[in-house]
């Protein structure tokens, strides 16, 4: 990796994915290899970056995983990468403390040790955004903002104008600019920003984007800038502090945070839903599954009409399976399926969109019912707002594959839609997948989701890398199973 950059924003809406995703873009028709990465949880984001750069966009996460970790999978994935490419999460400062900078965007390029473009919308103010700036430049000395991109500016002289007060106020360059334009609106609905692979093709809306950047962004001194290391840096690579939100002390049995250890055992088979109802996933989660020797074989619970060949595992992700219920519950083949690894004890794992197909139904916004897998009493009711939103830390009361009792795991959770539990005396006796903990000073917990047997399902999407032992747990029941089985 010779150069890596962050593009943040003063707030969430200030354009980040779409001028992160042009200059992926207009970096790669340079003949630049792009790495992408998102800050914080987000699953969508990252589907239009991966588009632009033609490889797969990854999270990093202070909160979900431990930062030296964190640091750990961003080298090892970028090392390749003529430069990597990070979008923020949230405004620059903005993470789950009002404190700290903890899991914000500025805690991230301090981590990794690279500088920051602050992106300001100016779309409403004029000579104001030098106060805005001045702001952002002097909150926090330690951080390497290298300077600012102005998004929405109503025409030539208004961006000149507006450079001219951020740079005599802030002392530092403004980099770029782009004009108000529809043609870069990206479409949104309740999880926010539609998914990549819903829109179609979207070729044009990349290029077009690009074309801007290039007209209209000074890329050459960008990737100067990127290439160069900040010498006040307060918290170093080498060097990487946990988060405060961190214990010091790792669960039992974690394990060093580089993420390429590998255990020698035959290699598993897991089948991974993947189409335009399942698509949330961490790229790190299926990495680190690999590195634990598994095999994985994407499906499409939409059209295939059996599980792939020779599986022993199954991994149901998040998505948008209200969306596409209709399709689903028609597809019976592939519903039996998956009822018939569960009868023969298979281990499935599933999060949100997943958990919400593997209920009795779906239940959509003008109440129709959609029959789903049915291995979970009740059903998933969508709503019109939202339901949950935030970082969680869990706990399995009895233990289960992936998490043994008294171990404690991280993740992230964001739906809208609520699930009608009907635990009559045809289901088999079940526990909550979590307990789910409080993060701050609390010994309280509620349950969340249904574990029976090899089955563990909820809303919460685990970051696997969080424990390293998570993945290789997955692999060990997979393994297991296939010895009962072939027995």
């Amino acid at each position: 990796m010779k150069a890596k950059i962050v593009i943040a924003g003063a707030s969430s809406g200030v354009g980040k994915t779409t001028i992160t995703m042009g200059a992926i873009a207009a970096l790669k028709r340079q003949g630049l290899h792009v790495q992408p990465f998102k800050a914080g949880p987000d699953y969508i984001d990252p589907t239009y970056h991966a588009l632009a750069a033609g490889r797969p966009c990854r999270n990093i996460d202070t909160w979900m995983v431990p930062p030296e970790r964190a640091l750990a999978l961003f080298q090892n994935a970028a090392r390749e990468a003529d430069i990597a490419i990070i979008e923020g999460v949230m405004g620059l400062f903005d993470g789950f403390s009002y404190e700290t900078e903890a899991g914000s965007s500025a805690e991230i390029a301090k981590l990794i040790d690279a500088p920051v473009l602050l992106i300001l919308d100016v779309g409403k103010v004029a000579r104001s955004v030098g106060a805005i700036a001045i702001g952002y430049a002097n909150f926090d000395p330690g951080l390497n903002l290298a300077g600012f991109i102005l998004n929405r500016c109503g025409s030539e002289s208004h961006f000149q104008g507006a450079k001219l007060a951020v740079e005599q106020a802030a002392g530092l360059p403004v980099l770029g600019w782009l004009p108000k334009d529809a043609g870069l609106h990206i479409p949104e609905r309740h999880l926010g920003l539609v998914p990549t692979n819903e829109r179609g093709e979207l070729t044009d809306f990349i290029n077009h984007t690009a074309d801007l950047i290039e007209q209209h962004f000074d890329l050459t001194r960008i990737l100067t800038l990127a290439a160069q290391p900040n010498p006040a840096a307060i918290i170093k690579p080498e060097a990487a502090p946990p988060s405060p939100n961190h214990p010091t002390r790792q669960n039992p049995g974690s394990h060093s945070p580089q993420p390429t250890a590998q255990i020698q055992n035959p290699k598993s088979h897991i089948a991974v839903a993947r189409d335009a109802a399942f698509s949330f996933y961490y790229e790190d989660n299926l990495d680190l599954l690999r590195e634990a020797n598994a095999a994985i074989t994407f499906f499409s619970p939409q059209t295939d009409t059996d599980l792939p060949q020779g599986i022993n595992g199954i991994y149901l992700g998040g998505g948008f399976p209200e969306m596409f219920a209709a399709q689903l519950a028609a597809n019976t083949m592939l519903k039996e399926a998956i009822r018939r690894a569960h009868a023969a004890n298979m281990p499935i794992y599933a999060e949100c969109g997943g958990f919400m197909y593997l209920t009795e139904a779906i239940i959509d916004l003008e109440g129709l019912s959609h029959p789903m897998v049915g291995l979970i009493p009740g059903a998933t009711r969508m709503e019109r707002r939202l339901m949950s939103l935030g970082y969680r830390i869990v706990e399995s009361p009895t233990g289960n594959f992936l998490l043994p009792q008294g171990f404690t795991s991280r993740g992230h959770e964001f739906h809208w839609s609520t699930w009608d539990a009907d635990h009559t005396s045809q289901w088999p006796p079940s526990s909550p997948a979590w307990h789910i903990r409080p993060r701050h000073g609390s010994d309280d917990f509620k349950p969340s989701g249904y574990a029976q047997g090899q089955l563990i399902a909820s809303y919460v999407h685990l970051h696997f890398a969080h424990d390293l032992q998570l993945a290789r747990n997955f692999i060990q029941a997979c393994q297991r199973w296939e010895a009962d089985h072939a027995a």
